[in-house]
């Protein structure tokens, strides 16, 4: 590990600081989760899309955010958080400005594009950054950390709900971004940001690490518990507008659960073995996609409940396990691992919107009429989805089977 005389001078740096302006950053991340979640259908009435185009619109939000989180990782050691947190300020800001200026489904696409390259670049600068100021309790802060992208999604489900209901259309929900992207820049502008003094920032050192077994193993694993959590996140509300529930109200409920949890896991993690967790999390998941998809009326978010506590622990779990025993991969490796899990929802998101289409013809096929038809639809698409975190309860058992053999053997 490459050490560093620089320390964490009270008289330069300021952790607090800088941890709360991540924080914010990460709900700058999560509101244009949910706010655009919030908008699809607005946008396909706008823009007469079909659920395709959307899915590819989508989509380039979680492509841009694995290609920063990968050109993140590999420049992490030679730029630093700072420029990868400045990086993300602007992209943001051009991001949310050109999407509330766009005319169609080009300017959407490339607007989309840098709003997740601006979420990636928040991930690739503050997972490291937080694990190395806090190296000494890394995975409570990590957890603590990750409590705002559900929290996040909270805030931007209920302010797309509260900004429709006042009749404010898609280019308002997305203005109101801007807000925090300015809040967190001003915490970060003429900050000082400590050195890796405790994290491994040999380059060589971490790409060879990236060669182990168990970190490719859990790189096919984050692509399946990304699409786990993101899938259904995503397209929430063109699933169930026609259900007597309201959409984002569904998304709240399960993003303020995740938060909840998150914010209570050291005990937890520390309790259970990680893999033992991801298990959990992976039966959870299973029995809450396949509940949603037979649900109605208040059923819905008693299942929605279901799922959320399945989805809670993968994603901040697998960031967490990446740095305690794969270490060596350092600030690449965490980077790749959200990165991953991210490029396999862009490229599963016109999936899920071609499977909402096909659903959608078999149903009107079938005779089912007017309302129904997206509801019918969007429930055949779940049930899809459910398959995928049921081969992840394989996977992890095999893991939590063999977990003695790797247990930080870096």
């Amino acid at each position: 590990m490459t050490t560093s005389s620089a320390t964490l001078s009270p008289a330069t740096i300021n952790p607090q600081r800088l941890f709360m302006a991540c924080c914010i950053a990460l709900i700058v991340t999560a509101m244009t989760f949910a706010i655009r979640a919030g908008i699809l259908s607005e946008l396909s009435v706008k823009f007469n899309f079909n659920n395709t185009e959307l899915g590819w619109i989508n989509g380039m939000a979680f492509l841009g955010f694995p290609i920063a989180m990968m050109f993140g990782g590999l420049i992490y050691n030679y730029v630093g958080a700072r420029t990868l947190m400045y990086l993300a300020f602007a992209c943001h800001l051009l991001g949310l400005i050109l999407t509330i200026t766009a005319g169609g489904f080009w300017t959407l696409l490339l607007s989309s594009f840098f709003i997740g390259f601006a979420n990636g670049s928040v991930e690739a600068a503050c997972n490291p950054l937080i694990a190395d100021i806090y190296h000494t309790r890394k995975t409570a802060m990590l957890n603590k950390f990750h409590v705002w992208f559900p929290g996040g999604i909270v805030i931007g489900s209920l302010v797309s709900a509260l900004m429709t209901k006042l009749g404010l259309g898609w280019q308002m929900q997305i203005a109101i971004m801007i807000i925090p992207t300015l809040i967190y820049g001003f915490m970060i502008f003429g900050q000082p940001f400590p050195s890796m003094a405790n994290s491994e920032t040999s380059t060589a050192t971490n790409i060879k690490a990236l060669f182990s077994p168990l970190f490719l193993f859990m790189i096919v694993c984050m692509t399946m518990t990304a699409i786990s959590e993101f899938g259904a996140q995503q397209w929430v509300g063109r699933i169930f507008e026609s259900s007597d529930v309201h959409p984002m109200m569904i998304l709240a409920l399960t993003a303020g659960l995740m938060a909840l949890g998150r914010f209570f896991a050291g005990p937890l993690v520390h309790a259970f073995n990680p893999a033992g967790v991801l298990v959990m999390s992976a039966i959870v998941t299973t029995i809450g996609l396949l509940l949603l998809s037979q649900a109605s009326g208040f059923m819905i978010y008693v299942s929605a409940a279901v799922f959320a506590l399945g989805v809670t622990y993968f994603w901040p779990t697998m960031i967490g396990f990446t740095s305690e025993y794969t270490a060596k991969t350092g600030a690449l490796g965490m980077s790749l691992m959200g990165g991953a899990g991210m490029f396999s929802v862009s490229m599963w998101n016109p999936v899920i919107g071609g499977w909402l289409d096909d659903a959608k013809a078999e149903a009107v096929a079938s005779g089912v009429t007017g309302d129904a038809v997206e509801l019918v639809a969007g429930q055949a698409t779940l049930q899809n989805l459910a398959m995928i975190p049921g081969v992840l309860i394989i996977a992890f058992s095999v893991l939590f089977i063999l977990r003695k053999r790797f247990a930080h053997s870096e």
